[in-house]
């Protein structure tokens, strides 16, 4: 079974990231939706099911995401998660969510809402994309200071709409298709 899930659908900056798991071990315990853990419990939980999982990363970059809009961004990140994984057409696929975003190629595959925190193999791509989107966010940090990315990773903080007020948009890092964002002049 592979589960898959994403994590900065509703970023007002960086890129979506949707990771697809399949386990080939023994899962640790703790397995949960990530949001539901901390920092460092998804960091220990990670290093562990770097030995019993693999996977797959579906990138979708802001630019894209202006381009094709949400639900094609989504519908890509899928795709390219599943290819990186090189999922069989005939695996059963989980993905967190009410809305399929699964390629019909796939033979096997269907949505469940809340399973990022139901199935541990769903969860266990809910912390591999939020872990891998975090470091990410920090890394882009380093390179635009003022917004303090490795805060909050993109979302629409009073902290992140302040920055964009003060320095503006970034045309590389920002979505500039979402509202507010769509109506202000470019920083970068």
């Amino acid at each position: 079974m592979i589960g898959v899930d994403e994590v900065g659908r509703g970023c007002l900056a960086g890129p979506l990231l949707v990771v697809a798991a399949r386990v080939n071990g023994e899962l640790p315990s703790g397995l949960r939706d990530s949001k539901l853990l901390s920092k460092k419990q998804r960091e220990e939980l990670l290093n562990k099911l770097s030995v019993s999982c693999e996977f797959g990363e579906g990138w979708v970059q802001s630019s894209e995401i202006d381009k094709l809009g949400l639900a094609s961004a989504l519908r890509l990140g899928v795709s390219r998660a599943l290819k990186s994984l090189k999922a069989r057409v005939d695996e059963q696929i989980i993905l967190d969510g009410s809305v399929n975003y699964i390629p019909k190629k796939f033979l096997n595959g269907s949505c469940q809402i809340k399973a990022d925190n139901l199935l541990p193999v769903v969860s266990a791509a809910s912390i591999f994309a939020k872990v891998t989107r975090d470091r990410y966010m920090s890394k882009l940090a380093l390179k635009y200071p003022d917004y303090s990315f490795e805060q909050h990773v993109g979302y629409g903080t009073r902290q992140h709409y302040l920055a964009i007020k003060t320095y503006g948009p970034i045309k590389s890092v920002h979505r500039m298709s979402f509202a507010p964002l769509n109506l202000l002049e470019v920083a970068v």
